[in-house]
């Protein structure tokens, strides 16, 4: 997990942090729901507004991913949100990563989360050094 993503998630008490991620992400899908808008803007980029959203949702799943790392006994993420974040690495890499990831390990791959094997590597070929598609 990114140093920063620790020293942040430490500020938080007990039980605070995960509060403020359901209160946020309520926030974002009744937002969603009422947006009556067919694209938006952000960052100087036009994007679909389902685009957007998928984009939110990939951004979730995978720090999800992070804030999960070191606890074992944490929900595992849904399994929708890491078969859209595959897809959105796949689209990405321009070709899919490997069949015989999961799409768990293909979050933590694709995004650096994970290093790749000397065996993956040779595998990949140049799409290896690709990788991370995002960080």
């Amino acid at each position: 997990m990114p140093a920063t993503i620790r020293i942040v998630a430490a500020a938080y008490p007990p039980g605070a942090l995960a509060w403020e991620w359901r209160e946020t992400a309520a926030a974002a899908c009744r937002a969603a729901r009422a947006c009556p808008h067919g694209a938006l803007t952000t960052q100087g980029h036009v994007l679909a507004t389902a685009d957007f959203i998928a984009t939110l949702a990939v951004e979730a799943a995978v720090h999800y991913l992070d804030l999960t790392a070191g606890l074992p006994a944490a929900p595992p993420p849904d399994a929708a949100s890491l078969a859209l974040v595959r897809r959105v690495l796949d689209g990405l890499l321009g070709t899919p990563l490997p069949g015989d990831w999961d799409d768990r390990t293909c979050a933590l791959k694709g995004t650096g989360r994970e290093a790749l094997t000397a065996a993956e590597r040779s595998a990949l070929g140049a799409r290896a050094d690709r990788l991370p598609l995002f960080g």
